[in-house]
């Protein structure tokens, strides 16, 4: 249990993360570049506080390497999930990152176990 609680804490500040630097990509990227730019970057940050709080391991380049494979399908589900938000919906670029990455939540925290653990 604790360890879901941190995921989602982390989450949390990953999330915060990755919005503050998709609205300032946005400003000079399109909404897609912007979003796949944002979304590395804070990946990065992502592995060192899990490996760190959520599940108290060290972090090594094998993990570290594998890491991305967490972050897959969240990337695929948030990545639709924008598309279809600003294009399909056309609800607009600003909130469709934080409205699409709560789908992909459980998912990456059953890989992310996988891979750290």
């Amino acid at each position: 249990m604790r360890q879901i609680i941190t995921f989602a804490l982390v989450g949390v500040v990953n999330t915060a993360t990755y919005y503050l630097l998709y609205l300032l990509f946005l400003r000079w990227l399109p909404y897609l570049a912007a979003h796949v730019l944002a979304f590395a970057l804070s990946m990065v940050g992502s592995f060192f506080l899990n490996a760190r709080f959520t599940y108290r391991t060290r972090p090594t380049w094998r993990k570290f390497l594998l890491f991305p494979l967490t972050n897959a399908t969240n990337f695929v589900i948030t990545t639709a999930g924008v598309y279809v938000i600003v294009d399909v919906l056309h609800a607009g670029s600003r909130f469709a990152p934080l409205l699409a990455s709560a789908a992909a939540i459980p998912v990456t925290f059953v890989v992310s176990r996988w891979v750290m653990l």
